[in-house]
């Protein structure tokens, strides 16, 4: 597409889904180091994104993007070229400034058609734009033709087989260079099985306006699932949303991977880039939660009673690891602030330079 932005090739892609509260930098470095091909953040709107500040962030290696101490999106080189932002919006100018404010640290922008949840539906993004057509139109062109970027979309299926196959041939023609179908309605609940079964003509309809690569999503728990979606769909690639939740080893092609041994790589994760605590606190418990065991043992106690980064640690027999890495970071962080220091007296010392080399001169 550009030099700063390749074009992306989604087909045969094993990707982790945009999930809100899951998807931040800690689980998509987990995910990618697991065998995930691309990454997407969870869903950011984009009155969040305008008007962020980039800042590179030493002691970690991050990028943050922050308004004022609020961090909005935070990225690591390890998955540059690779990372997805997924967008809220339903405004066409909006949605592209925010996409623009991102562009030097995302590889492409997606934007969010299938959130059924009531914030996003009530301010006419997510599922509420498989309803306004025109406006998902209007917003589809805009970062098409002007970000710069490749941009894909996510959508739900609609009611019936034919609104469906009128909704994604309209996105299709819209040049986007991807699309990911989540097999459920808006109103279908996570507990109810996806509607595999509908999307091989949802496929065949986006092939016959442009040969894009369709991903499905919905039910996908690991990577054993893949090729027996693929198969029955005739996607391209497929999105694993849930399964990644309760263990982020389900890109592995040889298997899931033990919980102590994934919630130990996720913690180390969230240490390395001083992840939000809270954030950290939520995703581990999403974790396993399909093990009733676990959820009534003590560490799954402890876990939920934990009020800082330091308890998980403790809880987790990471206390050790924490330590070193925080000093490490502090250190760092020392450094850059001597050299700021540094750096504003060699500024003061030009200045009174300059100034002593005017009065010479008068």
């Amino acid at each position: 597409m550009t030099d700063t932005h390749p074009d992306i090739d989604y087909a045969n892609k094993i990707v982790l889904a945009p999930m809100v509260r899951i998807g931040t930098l800690p689980m998509r470095l987990l995910a990618l180091e697991y065998g995930a091909d691309l990454v997407w953040t969870e869903e950011l709107v984009d009155k969040r994104i305008i008007g962020s500040v980039r800042q590179y962030n030493k002691a970690t290696g991050t990028v943050d993007y922050r308004k004022g101490s609020a961090l909005t999106f935070s990225t690591h080189p390890n998955e540059k070229g690779k990372v997805i932002l997924q967008l809220g919006t339903a405004d066409p100018d909006l949605a592209l400034k925010a996409a623009l404010t991102l562009k030097q640290d995302v590889a492409g922008v997606d934007l969010n058609c299938g959130c059924p949840k009531k914030f996003s539906v009530q301010g006419g993004m997510g599922a509420a734009l498989l309803t306004d057509p025109d406006r998902l139109k209007k917003i589809l062109e805009n970062l098409v033709q002007h970000s710069g970027m490749p941009v894909s979309c996510k959508i739900r299926l609609l009611e019936t087989q034919q609104q469906t196959i009128e909704l994604v041939k309209m996105i299709a023609a819209t040049g986007v260079k991807a699309l990911t179908v989540h097999c459920r309605t808006r109103e279908m609940r996570p507990s109810q099985k996806a509607q595999w079964d509908r999307l091989k003509e949802v496929v065949e309809a986006v092939k016959s306006v442009r040969d894009i690569p369709v991903i499905v999503n919905g039910d996908v728990w690991q990577w054993s699932d893949v090729e027996k979606v693929k198969e029955l769909t005739n996607a391209d690639s497929a999105m694993i949303a849930r399964g990644a939740q309760l263990n982020p080893s389900a890109f592995r092609k040889e298997g899931l991977l033990s919980f102590h041994e994934t919630v130990h790589a996720y913690m180390k994760k969230c240490i390395d880039v001083d992840n939000v605590f809270q954030n950290s606190k939520y995703a581990i418990l999403c974790m396993n939660t399909d093990d009733s065991e676990h959820t009534r043992s003590d560490l799954y106690n402890n876990l939920q009673r934990s009020k800082s980064t330091e308890a998980l640690c403790d809880a987790l027999g990471l206390r050790d690891y924490y330590e070193k890495v925080t000093n490490e970071h502090r250190l760092k962080r020392e450094e850059d602030d001597e050299e700021a220091k540094k750096g504003e007296k060699r500024e003061r010392e030009e200045v009174d330079e300059e100034k002593e080399s005017k009065k010479i001169k008068s």
